[in-house]
């Protein structure tokens, strides 16, 4: 249980005499009391480091005897799942430097791109420059492409509602809001289904050709300025393609080239382009109805499960969705996610099993698809 893993990290820190170590006076401290603080803060954390990496290396284990056990028709019980909750960091905090801002890093959160970093390197890497439209303008291109793609209105209408909190805009970024002008994001997950830049890099190497297709199609339709304006993205988009597909199609040289590269920082704004962003967005969910069905769900995805599979991954969704029923108010939410995954989603850490998981975020879709913005979305089927 949680409070095994609470115990056992806690016995592990006062033994190193982490917990009661005398704290330092209050106001600005010297650099001397700085250091022993860090030192402090150091020990601790590679304390708790090493009883985490036990646990979630037991979670990865598990999640592999699944997949082998599904791929071999076997029964899946409770066995096969790690039953206690995660252990949580009970050390001291990390503490400020009084050198002040830019002397304080910690290399366990590397800085994320914003909307704009991703609006510049596009434009240095590619000559791209996304056609930023209203946002009412963007919803409807944004259910054109649903609709073409067969997605139901109210699927599409919920997911928006929960990955936004039913007023989010196309361009806004995991941790941000317009209400909220000046918060960091907390990830580069971006728009109304938030893509993250991984995605993004790894549909346009798997799609990029089926996108073409599409946008060529509009060009045939227009003149003029307009159709030079639409040639020039298409251009770019094909130099996007080539560098999504430069790496071996794999999630982790996606991911690698996504978050390490300008041209993959690049690649990210697409998502906020009239014509790109809905076509991007849409086709990941239909990637994942798929998905669901290459592992033997037949009937329809209902919008909660669909949103486990855009929240967790296909892989983790789509083994919630499949998991036996008397299990789910047993089994953490843990046995879905990676670790860093895990510490930065306070949905997973709040619900702590996955019936709850369920519920909550069943309850959220009814109380945001309530919002403007979803009926906004829903008017512009």
């Amino acid at each position: 249980m949680r409070q095994h893993w609470i115990r056992r990290l806690t016995a592990v820190l006062l033994v190193a005499g982490l917990l009661a170590a005398p704290s330092f006076a209050q106001g600005p401290a010297s650099l001397a009391d700085y250091q022993a603080r860090l030192d402090q803060y150091n020990r601790a954390r590679q304390q708790y480091d090493n009883v985490a990496a036990s646990y979630w290396q037991s979670v990865t284990e598990r999640r592999r005897q699944r997949e082998a056990k599904r791929r071999n028709g076997e029964p899946i019980g409770a066995d096969d799942y790690v039953m206690t909750q995660p252990p949580v960091y009970a050390g001291p905090p990390r503490p400020v430097d009084p050198r002040g801002p830019g002397q304080d890093t910690d290399p366990r959160k590397p800085e994320i791109p914003t909307v704009a970093d991703f609006i510049r390197a596009a434009a240095e890497q590619f000559g791209f420059v996304p056609n930023r439209v209203s946002e009412l303008a963007f919803k409807r291109a944004y259910a054109q492409a649903a609709n073409a793609a067969g997605l139901p209105r109210d699927l599409v209408v919920r997911i928006y509602a929960f990955e936004t909190g039913g007023n989010g805009n196309y361009d806004t970024q995991a941790g941000t809001s317009p209400s909220r002008p000046n918060a960091r994001p907390i990830s580069p997950a971006l728009g109304y289904n938030q893509l993250l830049s991984t995605n993004t890099v790894g549909l346009l190497a798997e799609h990029g050709d089926e996108f073409l297709k599409i946008l060529r199609a509009k060009a045939a339709g227009l003149s003029g300025e307009e159709r030079t304006a639409m040639d020039r993205k298409i251009e770019a988009v094909k130099r996007m393609i080539a560098l999504s597909r430069s790496v071996p199609r794999r999630w982790s040289e996606y991911d690698r080239l996504a978050k390490e590269t300008p041209g993959g920082i690049g690649i990210h704004a697409a998502v906020l382009d009239r014509d790109l962003g809905p076509l991007l967005q849409v086709q990941k969910l239909v990637n994942s109805v798929q998905f669901a069905r290459s592992k033997g769900l037949r009937r329809p995805l209902t919008a909660t499960e669909l949103e486990l599979m855009n929240f967790t991954g296909d892989g983790s969704g789509i083994d919630m969705a499949l998991m036996p029923p008397a299990l789910r108010e047993q089994v953490p939410t843990a046995n879905f996610f990676q670790q860093q995954g895990y510490e930065r989603n306070p949905i997973a850490r709040r619900t702590g099993v996955v019936a709850r998981l369920i519920a909550d975020i069943d309850a959220k879709m009814d109380q945001m698809a309530r919002a403007q913005g979803a009926r906004d979305m829903a008017a512009a089927f």
